[in-house]
């Protein structure tokens, strides 16, 4: 009986990573290029020339290239679902009668 030799995946219940982009990010990365297309398209056909359709689709991506990295760097993973859940916990809780805990 020979000895069999197996490999070890590492990266089992790890998130997926793109370039620095984490999990959600990338989706969001995509879905704004997407959204750039179109509104590329559309300007295209109102009649904005295309030098100047160019200019504002390349300068709206760079931003939003920016932004999205640096909530990925900023957030991480689950961060941002984290941030955004702790913003909808109410500060206090203010209770005008005792008979809650009379019962």
């Amino acid at each position: 009986m020979s000895n069999s030799v197996y490999q070890i995946n590492k990266g089992i219940n790890q998130s997926i990573e793109f370039k620095g982009l984490k999990a959600q990010y990338i989706w969001y990365l995509g879905g704004g290029v997407v959204g750039l297309m179109i509104v590329f398209a559309i300007l295209f056909f109102i009649g904005i020339p295309s030098l100047i359709c160019v200019a504002i689709i390349g300068i709206t991506g760079t931003v939003m290239v920016i932004k999205i990295y640096k909530m990925s760097h900023q957030f991480g993973e689950h961060g941002m679902m984290k941030a955004i859940a702790k913003k909808q916990i109410p500060k206090n809780v203010k209770v005008y009668s005792r008979r809650i805990f009379i019962n």
